[in-house]
């Protein structure tokens, strides 16, 4: 069992100095979590450790129902009640990464959803990426980091959140996922790169025409499903 919570541990301190490494989070900015389903044990940053001193050791392991301590010895990240909120509400995530990349930043600071305008977004999100409602006084003061977690699943009635792994909380900044946490870095790194993209068309005063429907599915059902053509098989 240690073993298996050791490997975690590696896993989760890895894509947290990544974050760190690209840019994604600044200081401290932001944390990356997984979740080991077969036995219910969250693995997350500890809060305010700087990435370049991250350990294995350091990272937290809680039990995603009762969100009590099993091992560590650091208080966990102040995002953790938004990370399992959003594990409890989407069977399928298997790794978060929450960060304030400057791009996808300055996105959720304009409370608007990120509409697909080209292959780039396709590959990776089937559709518009969500952007949350805004808190409610009331929901800020009963419990922020819950919350949080609540108006992103709002987002997603109609959307499937392993086609869309990602959600802009407004006027915060991104939160992301995937089956497992080295995926949901790479859903991370993709969802700055649209939305910089996003903003230079703005910039040029380019209109943002989504991409024609037909050639976003072509490219989403070619890297997803089990008739995808996209890498090795």
């Amino acid at each position: 069992m240690q073993d298996r919570r050791d490997q975690w541990q590696a896993r989760v301190a890895h894509i947290n100095r990544e974050i760190g490494r690209t840019g994604l989070a600044p200081l401290t900015w932001g944390n990356a979590s997984g979740l080991d389903r077969a036995t219910g044990e969250l693995f997350i940053k500890p809060s305010g450790v700087p990435y370049a001193e991250l350990t294995p050791n350091d990272i937290v392991i809680l039990d995603l129902e009762t969100l009590h301590v099993i091992q560590g010895d650091k208080r966990p990240s102040s995002d953790l009640r938004t990370h399992a909120a959003l594990y409890r509400a989407f069977p399928r995530a298997g790794g978060i990464v929450h960060t304030h990349s400057h791009h996808a930043t300055a996105w959720a600071q304009l409370s608007r959803p990120l509409p697909c305008l080209g292959t780039t977004h396709a590959d990776h999100f089937a559709g518009d990426v969500p952007c949350t409602r805004a808190l409610t006084p009331a929901e800020i003061e009963w419990d922020y980091t819950a919350a949080t977690g609540s108006v992103i699943t709002e987002c997603f009635g109609d959307l499937d959140p392993a086609d869309v792994p990602a959600a802009f909380v407004t006027q915060h900044g991104p939160f992301v996922w995937g089956p497992n946490p080295e995926t949901a870095l790479d859903n991370a790194v993709a969802l700055e790169a649209c939305c910089q993209m996003a903003l230079l068309m703005m910039a040029a005063g380019a209109p943002l025409t989504p991409i024609d429907p037909a050639l976003a599915t072509f490219h989403f059902r070619r890297k997803h499903g089990p008739n995808a053509t996209y890498g090795q098989p």
